[in-house]
């Protein structure tokens, strides 16, 4: 499979615009993985902004949203 890192860039809404893996959705994803983290894409945009890519976070960004 063909990866379209230019067209990913277009749509990536992760504001760490520095990172090597921006656009490598599938590099990205296996980063954060090996962390214990989930990608910044995952998060409402004001979660996303904090750089806290833990579980905790982002179960706690989407708490009141879901009732979680």
């Amino acid at each position: 499979m063909e990866c379209k890192k230019e067209e990913n860039k277009i749509g990536c809404t992760c504001t760490c615009v520095g990172c090597g893996n921006r656009g490598t959705c599938c590099d990205c994803v296996r980063h954060h993985r090996e962390n214990g983290e989930i990608p910044g894409c995952f998060f409402p945009a004001a979660a996303e902004r904090t750089y806290d890519r833990s579980i905790k976070n982002f179960i706690l960004s989407y708490k009141d949203k879901y009732g979680v």
